[in-house]
């Protein structure tokens, strides 16, 4: 590509990071939407949802201290796909579970392969924007925790009503995988 592709283009590519992070956040709020469902099948105490939750948190932060160091081996393009891939899985495994202990795996699970989320981003984002503008750049990806967080409420119930809690992380969890199409598509090294 030349200068004048790459710098239109990189706008492409920061639209997939954009949306990429409103998954992240879409997918980490299905289980606080779907809360009452679950406490009803599985007689949930607060202090059950309180530990499910803690494990997220506690998996995502530890899975903070190795990811990007192994996004930085595998490269951007297949780093990025690996942790969307896998938080995909983890989002939708949810469906399986059937007990509070299978939660709290599948929340650690999640969190920390969520954990490739920004790690990635920015090392995309410092690949295709020069340094006066990577700092823009990085708010209009970051948006998209914010949007991620709105979109979540406007759906999710939705989906349990008319399907039930499981399809709710199924669907929000399968969106990861329809982002991987455009990324392997549209995603390449600048030269």
């Amino acid at each position: 590509m030349n200068q004048t592709t790459i710098g239109k283009y990189r706008w492409t590519i920061c639209t997939l990071v954009f949306f990429a992070t409103t998954i992240n956040y879409l997918d980490r709020q299905v289980i606080s939407l779907v809360k009452e469902d679950l406490d009803t099948q599985f007689n949930w105490t607060k202090s059950d949802y309180a530990n499910i939750t803690a494990v997220f948190q506690l998996a995502y932060a530890l899975g903070m201290f190795f990811v990007g160091r192994l996004i930085d081996k595998l490269g951007t393009k297949m780093g990025y796909a690996i942790s969307l891939l896998l938080w995909s899985i983890a989002a939708m495994g949810h469906a399986l579970v059937n007990s509070t202990g299978g939660f709290m795996i599948a929340r650690a699970a999640l969190g920390i392969t969520e954990a490739g989320n920004f790690p990635a981003a920015i090392k995309t984002i410092a690949e295709w924007f020069p340094k006066r503008e990577r700092a823009f750049a990085t708010g209009i990806f970051n948006s998209g925790t914010n949007i991620g967080a709105i979109v979540a409420p406007l759906t999710v119930p939705f989906i349990a009503v008319a399907w039930g809690w499981k399809w709710a992380f199924v669907i929000t969890g399968a969106i990861g995988l329809l982002w991987l199409l455009f990324w392997f598509l549209m995603y390449e090294v600048p030269a």
